[in-house]
């Protein structure tokens, strides 16, 4: 996902449901993402320039936020055909190469990257509780 303008941040919409698959295996939705005080979605990929280049401390800010009660997860949205380096596999080793303690997760349709309006990668969601 790459983009030459992105929108003006829209305040005060609710955070679009959705139903992905893990790569641990398990389906997580947006309750499943949620945290008491608030949930970070971060439309992500494994061969983007500009997430290789933040990984290590999205991992580490993510880890401590999810410490401080904001759920966290990340969702990765690219065609794993036209973008091999973005397969189910690879998002499996990216995350144990980051150590990611949150979810991640493949849009495979990228119904809920467009539902989102997801431009580019990394794109960070906040929602408060």
């Amino acid at each position: 996902m790459t983009a030459l303008d992105t929108p003006v941040c829209d305040f005060g919409w609710k955070a679009l449901d959705f139903s992905l698959e893990g790569i641990d295996g398990k389906t997580y939705t947006l309750a499943d993402a949620r945290g008491p005080k608030g949930t970070l979605i971060t439309f992500i990929c494994n061969h983007c320039p500009y997430v290789r280049a933040i990984a290590p401390r999205l991992s580490e800010d993510l880890t401590r936020l999810q410490d401080e009660g904001i759920g966290a997860i990340a969702i990765m949205p690219n065609d794993t055909v036209i973008s091999p380096g973005d397969s189910f596999d690879k998002m499996k080793e990216f995350a144990a190469q980051h150590g990611f303690t949150f979810p991640y997760v493949i849009d495979r349709t990228q119904e809920i990257a467009r539902a989102y309006d997801a431009r580019c990668t990394p794109d960070v969601f906040g929602f408060n509780a």
